[in-house]
């Protein structure tokens, strides 16, 4: 993962470098070299998503792609936030590495590992989920935790209770209602133990304006008062990732185009199922990012 990036683009290798200083370790070579258990933790995949996000990022910035001039505003779904706030100059590279660390290691250890759950939820709106996690849920945790739009809404709770919801889900017309393989119940109310841990990390953590507005995950409204984005940040730990909410509010604001940075594309593919004509690009390997930068870098389209 973003080894290409690396080997084609010295300003991406040079986030990867900024990356492992600042964990004091060398994610990098797990990232391209393994064991894949070992990435697949939830305090390595996190920041390892963020570096790749990031060296994308540097490389467009390097091609004439840069956010604070052809952006208008940038989001990230979950962790990815991190990531849109360190695009924005909101947090440096090495704190957002160093903070996604501490996220993914407290949210794996709020829940022990079999007690929680999250289901994908297919084919039914957020009103329809939100009446059947409170019917799943009885004296237990179950709630929404992405509305991913185009129809998907993830739930999260404790295991039995998820599993509650994958049945009633079904029973109300759900297309799909399958478990999902994750190693803990994020954003939901079990979590609260993580968010502790987030809102004393964060107090440490120097924020500065975005270059541009920031869609908040847990508002899907534009912040760049920095005080208000490190609240949002510990709130999002159990709160509900506003996905769709976060698309449409752009789109209603003019946006028409989006760009997907990191890796995979499936950002892009919701996109396009919540925003009407919305043109998507994605930049995760080399040749898509000469491709946008192409696209973007000398049509200096604004609506980003």
């Amino acid at each position: 993962m973003g080894r290409a990036l690396a080997d084609a683009f010295p300003e991406a290798r040079a986030v990867f470098d900024e990356v492992d200083d600042a964990l004091g370790a060398k994610l990098s070579a797990i990232m391209w070299d393994g064991p894949a258990e070992t990435l697949t933790l939830t305090e390595n995949a996190q920041p390892a998503l963020m570096a790749v996000s990031l060296a994308a990022t540097r490389v467009l910035s390097s091609r004439g792609v840069a956010i604070g001039q052809q952006a208008a505003f940038v989001a990230g779904h979950s962790l990815g936030e991190y990531s849109a706030l360190a695009a924005a100059g909101t947090l440096s590279i090495a704190d957002a590495a160093r903070l996604l660390r501490i996220r993914g290691h407290a949210m794996q250890e709020a829940v022990p590992v079999g007690v929680g759950a999250m289901a994908a939820l297919i084919g039914l709106d957020l009103d329809t989920v939100n009446a059947v996690a409170a019917e799943a849920a009885g004296d237990e945790v179950c709630s929404a935790a992405n509305d991913n739009g185009g129809g998907q809404v993830v739930v999260s709770g404790d295991k039995a209770a998820v599993e509650r919801a994958v049945e009633i889900a079904k029973a109300r017309g759900a297309k799909r209602a399958v478990i999902l393989p994750v190693s803990a119940p994020f954003h939901c109310a079990l979590m609260a133990p993580a968010a502790e841990v987030m809102q004393a990390a964060l107090a440490e953590v120097t924020l500065r304006p975005p270059v541009v507005p920031v869609i908040a995950n847990v508002t899907a409204a534009p912040v760049s008062d920095v005080d208000t984005i490190r609240a949002n940040l510990v709130d999002q730990v159990t709160a509900m990732v506003r996905w769709r909410e976060s698309i449409a509010w752009l789109a209603d604001a003019g946006v028409d185009t989006f760009v997907e940075v990191g890796s995979g594309r499936v950002l892009s593919g919701l996109a396009r199922r919540i925003a009407d004509g919305a043109v998507t690009m994605t930049a995760g390997s080399p040749d898509d990012i000469e491709e946008v930068a192409a696209k973007l870098g000398a049509s200096g389209v604004k609506n980003v």
